[in-house]
């Protein structure tokens, strides 16, 4: 639009400040916007703009009825004795059965995420000095050839990662160890932390706790990771018991659509669900470099969720569950193999990526959209929708098919921090402005992708900037091998604060921070 844009996002304390600075630069969209807008609230309110006049009609019919008029009406309600019976019944009864079969409301008593200690800091400088002393310490050592190191290090110079990220201490260790104890001790200080610090918050008493969910895709030892806690914590002996193994960056969703399910079976009872990571057994050190790039985006983290379907924790509670949404296409070869754990020709063992995930992302992803797009979606954006689908259907097909806006229904989007080219493909495809994305980029900045439990460290830095507000709503949506793409909608229940301890608090003051490419 030949408009050269040099915002630092920093600047402007709000988003409202933001949204109109950004809007000033492209006057043409600020008016199409707020015709959009116009139009967006004339079909939502549509009802309710109609109920005034009707309620005025109505008001003015009831005042004209005189004595004999109410008479007459009390006349036939007597005599039509049968009918208003039968009319009381099916109301009685059709109240009831929605009372008892409707689905038990879960609520996000609260979360944690783990903060890993100050010496597992890691910079890229840091990185490059340990590699090259564990190539001088032994030669069958080498973690990778000289062209293996320059991928290496282009992909993390333009990977989005900051300087602060973390390793586990079985990394820093020269030569790295990656034996079971190492990981077992990477895991549990992880788990253990984040479990601490979210019962600590909530007072809440494990014998309580009715559900254990826990996933980690690269790390399932026996006993599970999920017989673990409940040994560390002296869970009671009838808790139902689930550990998700394999399952890739998304499985943090899966969790919470497991514990959903569950919540509507067994009543008046808590769900713990734990998501994270173990690197310490899943670097490659090998050369290819399919498998590398794993090496430079994953590092630690996790979460701990608590979940109720007790109506009296409503009232303290975070936010309401409101839809859950998963999409797997692995029927198709290419999108079960185009994420896979193998080993390469010299028998090393890593995570390897094909160039079908591209593809493969967009289209899991599309699909998912498109199923929940119609449980979110206002009655405008779906009218916007299906008149661009008759009119390329029968009239024009070379017009694109419209991309609802999605601003429209979700107040912050939590993408899982997968990489920089995610956040990037689905901010453009979203029509999403740079603030949507602040929280996804931010996270990937600060503690790298952690997996499945990044999209809450992403849903933490937006209650630290004090964007959450009652009755937002939140997309939280991930993608993981297999191939799928996972979506959660949560709406908050009251201005929601940053916890004790969140991850953010002492340094969320430097965020956003603008990335050079």
């Amino acid at each position: 639009m030949g408009i050269n844009i040099s915002i630092n996002m920093c600047m402007w304390k709000s988003e409202e400040q933001r949204v109109s600075i950004y809007l000033s630069c492209f006057p043409h969209y600020s008016l199409m916007a707020n015709v959009k807008l116009l139009y967006h609230y004339l079909i939502t309110h549509f009802f309710k703009l109609w109920l005034v006049p009707l309620l005025a009609l109505v008001a003015i019919k009831a005042s004209s009825l005189n004595h004999e008029d109410i008479q007459n009406i009390w006349f036939y309600l007597q005599h039509n004795i049968v009918t208003l019976t039968i009319l009381s019944a099916v109301l009685t009864f059709g109240s009831a059965i929605y009372f008892v079969t409707r689905p038990r409301p879960v609520y996000l008593v609260d979360y944690s995420c783990h903060l890993p200690p100050p010496h597992q800091k890691v910079t890229v400088q840091k990185i490059v000095d340990n590699i090259n002393k564990i190539r001088e310490l032994s030669k069958r050592l080498i973690v990778a050839e000289e062209h293996s190191l320059d991928f290496f290090f282009r992909i993390l110079e333009r990977s989005g990662l900051g300087e602060e990220t973390y390793v586990p201490d079985a990394l820093l260790n020269i030569p790295p160890l990656q034996t079971m104890a190492a990981a077992r001790e990477e895991t549990e200080q992880v788990i253990f932390d984040a479990i601490d610090n979210l019962l600590a918050n909530t007072k809440v008493n494990t014998r309580d706790i009715g559900i254990i969910i826990v996933n980690s895709s690269m790390f399932n030892p026996t006993p599970s990771l999920s017989a673990m806690v409940v040994n560390k914590y002296k869970l009671r002996s009838n808790i139902k018991s689930f550990n998700l193994g394999g399952m890739g960056c998304s499985a943090g969703v899966i969790a919470i659509d497991l514990a959903k399910d569950l919540l509507q079976v067994h009543k008046n009872t808590y769900a713990l669900v734990v998501s994270t990571e173990n690197l310490s057994r899943s670097m490659y050190i090998g050369n290819n470099r399919s498998m590398v790039v794993s090496n430079c985006l994953f590092r630690v983290g996790g979460a701990a969720i608590l979940l109720s379907n007790k109506s009296g924790d409503r009232r303290r509670s975070k936010y309401k569950l409101l839809h859950t949404v998963r999409t797997h296409t692995g029927a198709d070869d290419k999108s079960f193999r185009c994420v896979q754990q193998e080993d390469d020709e010299t028998g090393k063992t890593g995570v390897s990526l094909t160039k079908d995930i591209t593809s493969v992302a967009s289209r899991t992803i599309t699909k998912n959209i498109a199923t929940l797009g119609p449980l979110v979606l206002p009655v405008s954006e779906k009218i916007l929708f299906l008149m661009t689908y008759i009119h390329k259907k029968f009239f024009n097909n070379k017009i694109k098919h419209y991309v609802p806006d999605f601003k429209q229904a979700i107040d912050h989007f939590c993408i899982h921090a997968g990489g920089r080219a995610l956040i990037d493909e689905l901010e453009k495809n979203l029509g999403l402005l740079p603030i949507d994305v602040e929280p996804s980029r931010s996270t990937l900045h600060r503690f790298g992708n952690t997996s499945s439990s990044s999209i809450w460290y992403e849903l933490a830095y937006t209650e630290a900037k004090g964007r959450m507000k009652k009755g937002n709503k939140a997309w939280q949506i991930a993608l993981g091998s297999g191939f799928k793409c996972n979506s959660a909608v949560w709406v908050a229940l009251r201005n929601v604060k940053p916890s004790v301890n969140s991850p953010w608090e002492h340094c969320v003051a430097k965020y956003p921070v603008k990335l050079d490419f």
